[in-house]
């Protein structure tokens, strides 16, 4: 659509191309520039190869409190309480806090985690990690220096071939399902 009678070009979206400022109309509304990750902050964190979807951080400076649902990668390098449950991989990352239970495809523990890892195919705790909580899990690995204080559930399957939820096996001898 031209709007002052000449046909609208489209702009480069090369930020190393110039501006040409002999066709700058100052009466022209601006067009937003193209956004871009800066490639120092791409660089900061280290992708895993095998993930393939979208990918949400939570930086070393944030404190979040909430719930955390979707599909996709989760990446917490910062402070968050409550649950999370993410049809994907969650990487807590060295230095970070998590308070709250997990239901995640993969889970890597490099900081803290207090909480039960209620569902997972893999569980990694890695040489920093600390994990005060319940896991349950098709695989678990445990690097040598990490921590953990509870209870380890692993290689089990149902009769479908998935993990078992926790919860329903956890009747505490009540009679009930939780």
């Amino acid at each position: 659509m031209a709007l002052w009678k000449e046909p609208m070009k489209s702009a480069s979206t090369d930020p190393a191309e110039p501006m040409n400022l002999a066709r700058f109309d100052a009466t022209k509304p601006a067009e937003p520039a193209p956004s871009a990750k800066p490639a120092a902050v791409a660089a900061a964190v280290p992708v895993n190869p095998a993930h393939t979807g979208a990918e949400s951080h939570i930086s070393p400076d944030l404190v979040i409190e909430g719930k955390i649902e979707g599909a996709g990668h989760l990446r917490i390098a910062g402070r968050f309480k409550g649950d999370i449950n993410v049809h994907g991989d969650l990487t807590i990352e060295s230095g970070a806090k998590v308070n709250g239970s997990i239901r995640a495809e993969r889970v890597t523990v490099a900081g803290e985690l207090t909480g039960n890892i209620e569902t997972a195919a893999h569980v990694e705790l890695l040489q920093t990690g600390a994990l005060t909580g319940d896991v349950k899990s098709k695989t678990f690995s445990v690097a040598k220096g990490s921590r953990m204080r509870g209870h380890a559930e692993f290689g089990w399957d149902d009769e479908k071939g998935g993990v078992t939820d926790i919860r329903k096996n956890n009747n505490h001898g009540s009679g009930q399902e939780q």
